[in-house]
């Protein structure tokens, strides 16, 4: 089957949150597949693999999404694209989580609330502290939902969150940005 978009995901847990978000950004005419790997190593030698195996469809779009975790933001998106181009495809969309997937959750306290089926208000009364406006700046947003939420477990979890995520009201600059490069690439691929 050939596909519009093909998502190229640094692990897992990204394509469980994907699969929830993506399909409020785009309309069913347009075709795609999430594809998750088992970390940044295997995510990076796949890219020329899945971009060749998928090059007999020319407009195609590709998506990279990846942790930033510890890396330089800019240096880290520079080498995915470096790849890309070394393997054929330069108009591929690169979107780096910062730092990590929670802090996709940390930006909407409320739907961490709705996950966990937690008193309204109990988190996301929070959601304008400093470190909860700005998540994508904590380096640990991990150990910050598990200070919040106890039980939580990021592989397993992330799909409890994942249906809650406010697409309009996240404070996450990175998830704000990956949105609007969706939309925007859903946009460009309609009117062409």
């Amino acid at each position: 089957m050939s596909y519009d978009l093909i998502f190229l995901l640094e692990e897992y847990s990204i394509k469980i949150v994907l699969e929830e978000i993506l399909p409020q950004l785009i309309p069913t005419e347009v075709s795609y597949i999430c594809i998750a790997h088992e970390g940044k190593q295997d995510l990076a030698k796949s890219i020329p693999t899945k971009i060749k195996a998928f090059q007999f469809k020319p407009d195609t779009k590709f998506v990279i999404v990846h942790d930033q975790d510890s890396h330089d933001c800019e240096t880290l998106k520079a080498e995915l694209l470096e790849i890309c181009q070394k393997a054929g495809k330069s108009d591929v969309l690169v979107r780096i989580i910062c730092h990590e997937l929670e802090s996709w959750f940390l930006g909407d306290l409320a739907a961490v609330e709705q996950a966990y089926a937690l008193k309204p208000q109990s988190l996301s009364k929070n959601q304008d502290q400093r470190k909860f406006r700005d998540p994508d700046r904590l380096n640990s947003a991990k150990q910050e939902l598990k200070k919040l939420v106890s039980e939580y477990y990021g592989g397993t979890h992330s799909k409890a969150i994942a249906p809650y995520l406010s697409l309009a009201d996240n404070k996450s600059h990175s998830f704000q940005v990956f949105v609007k490069g969706i939309r925007t690439l859903i946009h460009n691929h309609l009117d062409s």
